[in-house]
C-alpha cells in the first residue's frame, strides 16, 4: 500500500483516476492498493514568536535578535482537519512509502516536507516529477517515480528559502517598527521590489521637462529630420537658412533586416504579456494558468525555461499539426515546422517552456472562462510563432545635406512577414477584428537615388519636451524583477533577479495587501507608507543586487554546491549588522514618523520636552526628567496633568489649579502646584492662593 500526496485536491482526483482510486473516504481518496489525499497549499507553518517564549508578544528592540533553536511548525487554523487526515495517512502501519505529487517545483518541496515533518511520519518517500496532468503524463511519471533522496537538495533550498524569510522578516520588521514607532513590515524579496518602485516614483516626481526643437526639410513625399537642439534660435536659423534652398542626397543605404521569433513562454514572460494584451495582474494569471493545467489543457506552469527538450521533438510536431484545430484564428498555411528552434537541452532544467497539451484539442476551447481561454491562445500563438520563419524588413536610410546640415529618414518594407503574421492574426483576433496599426512602418518612395538633387525643400521647426520615465506597470515591473541585478552578476551567473517566476506574483501581491503600493489602472504605483518605509530602510535590506544573490546561491544549494549551514549563517550575519546599525537610530530620527512640538525646556538639561501617551519627558534619553500624566500625588485630589499645566511648570516652576478635590472637606478648592526637582527627579508642593507671597503651605 502506498500514499499519494497532491497540492490540491482537483490534482489529488486527477492522479486517483489514473492509479484507479475511486473510492470517496474522509479527506481522502482510496483504491486497491493506493491511497490518494490533498495538501490545501502551505497547510503547515512556522509558528510565530510568541509561541517560542511568551516575551515575544510585546515588541522590545531588546529581545532581538529571534533565532529559534528548534524550529517549530503548526498546522495552520484553517485547514487543521485537512491535517488531521494526512497526519493519521502517514503514520499508518500498512504504508510501504509515500509519493510526494505536490507541484514539482520547490514550493512543491516545501508544502509536502512542512506536512510530513509536523505528521512525524518516518515513511519511505518517493518523488512524482511531471510536467502535464494529462493521463499519459501521470502513468509515465509514476512508473519513474524518484527517490525521495533525490531530490533533498531541492528540498533543502526550500526549507532555507523560508527560513531566511521568517528570520529577516520577524527580526527587521520588529527592529524598525520599535524603532521608528509605526508598523513597518520588511520583506527579504518584497522590500527591494518596493525600493524600485519608489526610485522609479522619485525620478518622476522629481523630473524637470525640458524643450527641444527638430527641423523638418521636406521634397514631394520625402521628409527628413535635423538631430536635436536645445535652442529655438538655433531652431529657427536652421529653417532660416534651408527654406527654399536645394538638398542633395548624400547617402543612400538599403540593409536587410532579420527580426528571429520570439522563444516560447516561462510563466515570467507570460505574465508579462497577459498584462500587456489584457490587462491581468501577475496573480490572475498564474491563476487562470493553475485552472488550465489542473484541466490537463497546458503543461506545468511555474516554469523558468523557455525551451523544450530534444525527445519532445515529436510531442511539438503533433502539436502543431492540430494547433489551428485549438485555435481557429491561426493560418495552417502561415504556422513554420522549425522545431530545432524551439529545443535546447542545456536550458531546460526542472520544466521546460509552457505548451498546451494534445488534450485540449477534445475540449471545447469556447467554454473556457473568458480569462483562461485569452491566455490559452496565448500559449497556443506563442508556439505557432516560435516555430516560424524569421521577419525580414528592408530598411533604408536616407541622408540629405542642405546648407551644410545633415537630415535623415529611415524607412522600411516588408519583406518576408515569417511570424509576424501570427502575431498580427492573433492581435486581430483579439482586437475582434481591428486593423492593425502600421504608423511604424513608414515607405521611402521609389526614384530616391544617391546623389540627386532635390530643389528648394521647405523647412519648419517642431518643439518636442523631454518626457519622465514611465510609471511601472505589472509587465515592466516583472521584467525589472527578472533582471535586477544583472549588471552586478558576471556573465555566466546561472540565477539573477527577484524571487522566483514561482513567486514574482505573490510579492507583488503583498506590496498591494500591505498597502506599500497601489494599482491605478495598469500601473503600479507606491504609497506614501511605502515610500517612508524605504526612506529608512539601509541599502542592503532594500538592495535588488543582494537580494537576487540570495536567490543565486538558493540555486547552488538545489545543485548541492552550497550547504545549507554556510546560507543561513549569512543570513544571521545580515541581521546582526542590521540590528547593530538600529541600536545607534539618534533620538531625533526615531521620531520621523511623528513630529513633535516642544513644550519647553527641561529644568534639568536644557534639552526639550515633549509629550508622551503618558507624561511629559525630555528628549534627551540620557536625562530623566519627566512628568507623569497620572502620579500619587494628584490623584489623591482627583487631578490629572495636563499640556497647560506642564507647560506652565516647566516655564515658572508653578501652576494655579482650581478643581482640586479635598477628601476630607468633600469640596473643590483652589490651589498653586510647585514644581521641585529632587536627584534628577519632579515632585510637587502645593502653595494655597492666599499665601502666595509667603512661599508657606
Amino acid at each position: 500500500m502506498y500514499l499519494v500526496i497532491g497540492e490540491k485536491p482537483s490534482v489529488a482526483q486527477a492522479l486517483a483516476k489514473v492509479l484507479g482510486a475511486g473510492k470517496r473516504e474522509d479527506g481522502y481518496l482510496s483504491g486497491e492498493d493506493c491511497i490518494i489525499s490533498w495538501c490545501l497549499g502551505h497547510l503547515a507553518e512556522y509558528v510565530a514568536p510568541e509561541v517560542y517564549d511568551s516575551k515575544y508578544q510585546k515588541w522590545e528592540f531588546s529581545d532581538l535578535p529571534i533565532y529559534p533553536e528548534e524550529w517549530q511548525l503548526a498546522a495552520a487554523k484553517d485547514k487543521k482537519t485537512q491535517f488531521d487526515v494526512l497526519k493519521k495517512l502517514l503514520n499508518r502501519n500498512d504504508l510501504d512509502y509515500v509519493v510526494n505529487a505536490c507541484d514539482a517545483g520547490r514550493e512543491g518541496e516545501l508544502i509536502f516536507k512542512r506536512v510530513y515533518d509536523l505528521a512525524g511520519s518516518t515513511v519511505p518517500v518517493k518523488r512524482l516529477w511531471i510536467s502535464s496532468m494529462e493521463d499519459a503524463a501521470i502513468r509515465d511519471g509514476f512508473a519513474h517515480l524518484k527517490e525521495g533522496s533525490e531530490c533533498e537538495n531541492l528540498c533543502n533550498a526550500s526549507v532555507c528559502r523560508a527560513k531566511a524569510d521568517w528570520l529577516i522578516g520577524m527580526n527587521a520588521t520588529r527592529a524598525f517598527t520599535t524603532k521608528y514607532y509605526k508598523r513597518l513590515i520588511v520583506g527579504r524579496v518584497q522590500t527591494p521590489t518596493l525600493a524600485m518602485l519608489v526610485e522609479r516614483q522619485g525620478k518622476i516626481d522629481g523630473f524637470v521637462k525640458e524643450a527641444f526643437y527638430k527641423v523638418t526639410i521636406n521634397s514631394g513625399s520625402l521628409s527628413a529630420v535635423s538631430g536635436n537642439m536645445n535652442g529655438e534660435s538655433e531652431s529657427d536659423a536652421l529653417v532660416a537658412q534651408c527654406q527654399g534652398k536645394p538638398a542633395v542626397v548624400s547617402k543612400m543605404e538599403k540593409t536587410s533586416k532579420k527580426s528571429k521569433p520570439p522563444k516560447l513562454y516561462d510563466l515570467t514572460t507570460l505574465q508579462r504579456e497577459a498584462n500587456r494584451f489584457f490587462g491581468y495582474t501577475a496573480q490572475e494569471t498564474l491563476k487562470e494558468l493553475q485552472e488550465l493545467y489542473e484541466a490537463k489543457l497546458v503543461t506545468y506552469p511555474r516554469t523558468d525555461s523557455q525551451y523544450i527538450t530534444a525527445d519532445m521533438e515529436q510531442t511539438a510536431i503533433e502539436l502543431l499539426a492540430i494547433l489551428p484545430e485549438m485555435l481557429t484564428f491561426l493560418p495552417g498555411d502561415a504556422i513554420g515546422r522549425n522545431v530545432s528552434r524551439i529545443i535546447n537541452n542545456d536550458k531546460v532544467s526542472d520544466h521546460h517552456a509552457l505548451l498546451p497539451t494534445k488534450e485540449a484539442l477534445k475540449q471545447d476551447i469556447g467554454k473556457l472562462p473568458i480569462k483562461q481561454q485569452n491566455i490559452f491562445k496565448l500559449i497556443g500563438q506563442r508556439l505557432a510563432q516560435a516555430v516560424s520563419e524569421e521577419c525580414i524588413h528592408e530598411e533604408t536610410e536616407v541622408i540629405l545635406q542642405c546648407q551644410g546640415h545633415e537630415f535623415k529618414a529611415k524607412g522600411k518594407v516588408m519583406v518576408r512577414s515569417g511570424f509576424q503574421e501570427i502575431a498580427s492574426v492573433f492581435k486581430m483576433a483579439i482586437q475582434k477584428g481591428k486593423a492593425e496599426d502600421k504608423k511604424d512602418e513608414m515607405l521611402i518612395l521609389e526614384g530616391i537615388s544617391e546623389g540627386m538633387e532635390l530643389p528648394a525643400v521647405q523647412a519648419e521647426k517642431s518643439k518636442h519636451f523631454t518626457v519622465p520615465p514611465k510609471p511601472y506597470s505589472e509587465d515592466t515591473l516583472l521584467s525589472a524583477m527578472e533582471t535586477a541585478g544583472n549588471k552586478e552578476f558576471d556573465e555566466d551567473t546561472e540565477k539573477k533577479g527577484l524571487g522566483t517566476p514561482a513567486t514574482r506574483a505573490s510579492i507583488i501581491e503583498k506590496l498591494v495587501s500591505s498597502g506599500y503600493a497601489v494599482r491605478k489602472g495598469k500601473q503600479i504605483l507606491p504609497t506614501s507608507d511605502g515610500s517612508d518605509l524605504i526612506a529608512v530602510l539601509p541599502n542592503y535590506l532594500k538592495s535588488a543586487a543582494m537580494t537576487a544573490e540570495w536567490e543565486n546561491k538558493l540555486l547552488l544549494m538545489e545543485k548541492g554546491q552550497l550547504d545549507s549551514e554556510t546560507f543561513m549563517q549569512g543570513i544571521e550575519d545580515l541581521i546582526g549588522q542590521m540590528l547593530d546599525e538600529c541600536s545607534t537610530i539618534t533620538g531625533s530620527e526615531q521620531q520621523r514618523f511623528h513630529p513633535r512640538e516642544s513644550i519647553g525646556n527641561c529644568p534639568i538639561c536644557g534639552n526639550p520636552v515633549y509629550e508622551g501617551k503618558k507624561n511629559f519627558y525630555c528628549g534627551d534619553r540620557e536625562c530623566s526628567f519627566a512628568l507623569w500624566k497620572e502620579n500619587r500625588y494628584l490623584a489623591g485630589m482627583r487631578k490629572q496633568l495636563d499640556k497647560q499645566m506642564a507647560v506652565e511648570l516647566i516655564k515658572n516652576g508653578r501652576v494655579h489649579v482650581k478643581d482640586l478635590y479635598s477628601q476630607k472637606k468633600d469640596k473643590i478648592f483652589a490651589a498653586d502646584l510647585l514644581l521641585n526637582i529632587e536627584n534628577g527627579r519632579a515632585n510637587f508642593k502645593m502653595v494655597f492662593p492666599s499665601k502666595r507671597q509667603t512661599g508657606k503651605k
